[in-house]
């Protein structure tokens, strides 16, 4: 579904969400799909960091993994009011169910998959991810992907499997899947 797409079907559509784990392209894939729909792109990480003036990683640090998700919390309380964009989270996100309520209810989710070995490739000399800070990363982000898979399955009301193929072509699939197939 390459092109240009109908003004009034663009117009109709709801804010979209994208959910996933860590490397899975969310802000890649993200940023296409709000340009093709002529949308603002906003991630959610890079906002709470805006917000605090601290990096993620201090967050953590500083506040642990509880203060950041109090943080992430606000952020998209703030953020799913607004109109017309496509919004990234945050890896873990799904896990406060406040947050999976008020992204099923105030737009489209769509969880971006990907396989254990393919966030690893992504991620693996990103030093701003603060839960892959140990000696077996692609062991923890098994863990996490069997934690939180559940919970971006719960939440979603489209999958799409980002282990393969471009992010503008995985936009446009994920533009084709909403408007051919309407959940809201």
């Amino acid at each position: 579904m390459g092109g240009v797409l109908p003004k009034q079907a663009i117009d109709t559509l709801p804010n979209i969400y994208l959910v996933g784990p860590m490397g899975a392209g969310k802000t890649t894939v993200g940023r296409h799909l709000a340009e093709i729909l002529g949308r603002e792109f906003i991630d959610s990480d890079h906002e709470i960091e805006t917000k605090t003036g601290a990096s993620i990683p201090w967050i953590f640090e500083k506040e642990g993994e509880l203060g950041f998700r109090q943080r992430e919390k606000q952020v998209l309380e703030e953020l799913t009011q607004l109109n017309n964009v496509v919004l990234a989270t945050g890896g873990g996100a799904v896990t406060q169910q406040e947050n999976r309520q008020v992204l099923r209810t105030s737009g489209v989710v769509v969880y971006l998959f990907a396989p254990v070995e393919i966030q690893l490739q992504r991620t693996y000399r990103d030093k701003n991810r603060p839960l892959l800070q140990v000696d077996y990363p692609e062991k923890r982000l098994q863990e996490l992907l069997e934690m939180r898979d559940p919970l971006y399955k719960a939440v979603a009301h489209y999958i799409v499997d980002t282990h393969s193929g471009a992010a503008r072509d995985l936009a446009y699939q994920i533009l084709s899947n909403i408007l051919e197939n309407p959940q809201t």
